[in-house]
């Protein structure tokens, strides 16, 4: 991590174009060869900073509890990695969102940040799998006023996982079932969420560090967020599940 604080250090106070990786191998006080152990290129030294906070994210929603709707693990897990001092200093949040900024008007770096917010989107789909197979996705209120769509969805792709055989004796790979559903359909459903939702929070965090990030009174990226996931509640499930 320290080669990525060193790079960033040096793109946000110089600019891409002028720092080489000579420059951040001795910022980080290595040497230019192990430098290249590590990345290919330059603007690569910057991913782990990207990656950290995706996966914060993403772990979050993973440790979500139990009788958590989708919707809410994934708010709650906004609201708990993405504000000034969790998971990092507050001062380390200027830099983030700096780095952030840069990826508007550097396309080596978009492409960088492109690949993390990728990478993030499978781990997200492996989470809500997960949720999926053992039914945690599932609220545990009964009241209809109480349940949201998006729970009611989520048993049905429970059910069709079921009847599919990913939970017992038939495998992954097996098909049938009452739905004619077989896992590979259930698990691109699954994918397309987490591509929906990664998507929500990262225009989220690229829209707060489109601005100065300090403004008082002017939302964070945890609220951003927030209000970006909560087009999930009526996300349109029936249109997905239809045969």
């Amino acid at each position: 991590m320290e080669i990525a604080r060193a790079a960033a250090g040096l793109f946000v106070r110089q600019g891409l174009k002028a720092t080489r990786a000579e420059d951040i191998a001795q910022a980080a006080g290595i040497a230019p060869r192990t430098f290249y152990r590590y990345f290919a290129a330059k603007e690569e030294a910057v991913a782990p900073l990207y990656e950290a906070g995706a996966r914060r994210w993403v772990e979050a929603v993973r440790a979500a509890p139990p009788g958590a709707s989708v919707p809410q693990a994934l708010e709650d897990a906004v609201r708990s990695t993405l504000r000034p001092g969790a998971g990092a200093p507050s001062d380390s949040w200027a830099g983030v969102c700096a780095l952030i900024r840069l990826t508007h008007s550097t396309p080596s770096l978009r492409r960088v940040w492109a690949e993390v917010c990728q990478t993030s989107e499978r781990a997200l789909g492996e989470v809500l799998a997960a949720r999926a197979r053992t039914g945690t996705a599932i609220a545990t209120a009964t009241g209809a006023a109480i349940g949201t769509a998006i729970d009611n969805d989520a048993e049905r792709i429970v059910r069709a996982a079921r009847a599919a055989g990913m939970d017992g004796a038939g495998g992954a790979g097996s098909t049938g079932g009452a739905d004619g559903v077989d896992s590979a359909v259930v698990d691109a459903r699954l994918r397309f969420a987490a591509a929906v939702a990664v998507a929500a929070v990262r225009a989220a965090v690229e829209g707060w560090a489109a601005g100065d990030g300090t403004g008082e009174g002017l939302p964070g990226p945890a609220e951003l967020a927030v209000a970006n996931l909560a087009t999930l509640r009526d996300f349109p499930w029936d249109a997905l599940t239809e045969p």
